[in-house]
């Protein structure tokens, strides 16, 4: 009240042009969000490091569930082999005589032996080999795999570990403690890891955990990865390449040269 009060004193005798521009200076003067921050940890101590800034576009998008399908359907279609194939009545070897003359013995009219009715005969309409590949714009791709890291970070399941990370020795047993330790198991949704290199100790460790959880490569991780599994377990350097590969929409191309 005694703000509001004060602002009517200040107010009294100016011009309602001069009001409204000052009222519209102190709204335009909030900034958006540019930067966000997350927790570098050790692994496997979960220590907490430092702290690492990453642009908004980045890793605080909104959420684009349109978006986000699209890039699961197209990322399906285009491990879809399209090998299925059939053989039509003129594909399949034998004869072309007819079977039985056309009239006369109360029976069902047939051509030759291959007519897809007949046993071992061609298949009408069967599948044949054809690419299943779909296209989408290379920056709505991208904005794909920002919009879903994004999603992680907000919900707090983008949890990024120091660059090296691995385990003493590769056993079951010892990734299994960690995974229980920080509730990152079966019974919490599961887990994601993902490192920048292959690293044999955490590789062979995680993956005889079976359904505890996952562990890939950056290279083989796809949009659908990251959506699919409860929390990502994720190197600085992985994200940082992830981050860097998919920008496209955010670089703008140079403009090209027009005579006059």
């Amino acid at each position: 009240m005694a703000t509001e009060a004060s602002m009517r004193v200040a107010d009294f005798g100016q011009s309602p042009e001069n009001i409204l521009s000052a009222q519209s200076n102190a709204h335009t003067s909030i900034k958006p969000l540019s930067d966000v921050i997350t927790t570098v940890y050790e692994f496997p101590t979960m220590e907490p490091l430092r702290f690492e800034r990453y642009p908004s576009n980045h890793l605080h998008l909104p959420l684009r569930r349109d978006i986000l399908h699209r890039a699961v359907v197209y990322e399906g279609d285009a491990t879809r082999q399209g090998t299925a194939s059939t053989k039509w009545r003129a594909d399949v070897y034998g004869s072309g005589r007819k079977i039985r003359r056309q009239k006369g013995l109360g029976a069902a009219r047939l051509g030759d032996k291959k007519s897809p009715m007949l046993k071992g005969g061609g298949v009408a309409f069967g599948p044949h080999p054809r690419d299943f590949s779909t296209e989408l714009p290379r920056k709505m791709y991208d904005l794909a795999w920002r919009t879903a890291l994004s999603y992680r970070y907000r919900k707090g399941e983008l949890i990024v570990v120091e660059d090296g990370m691995d385990l003493e020795f590769p056993k079951a047993r010892f990734a299994k403690q960690v995974f229980e330790a920080n509730h990152w198991g079966n019974a919490d949704g599961r887990s994601l890891v993902v490192t920048s290199s292959f690293r044999k100790n955490v590789f062979r460790a995680v993956r005889d955990l079976g359904a505890e959880g996952r562990i890939l490569m950056e290279r083989d991780v796809d949009v659908k990865d990251l959506l699919k599994l409860g929390r990502i377990i994720i190197e600085k350097q992985a994200l940082d390449g992830i981050l860097r590969d998919h920008q496209s929409d955010l670089i703008k191309s140079a403009p090209s040269a027009t005579y006059i």
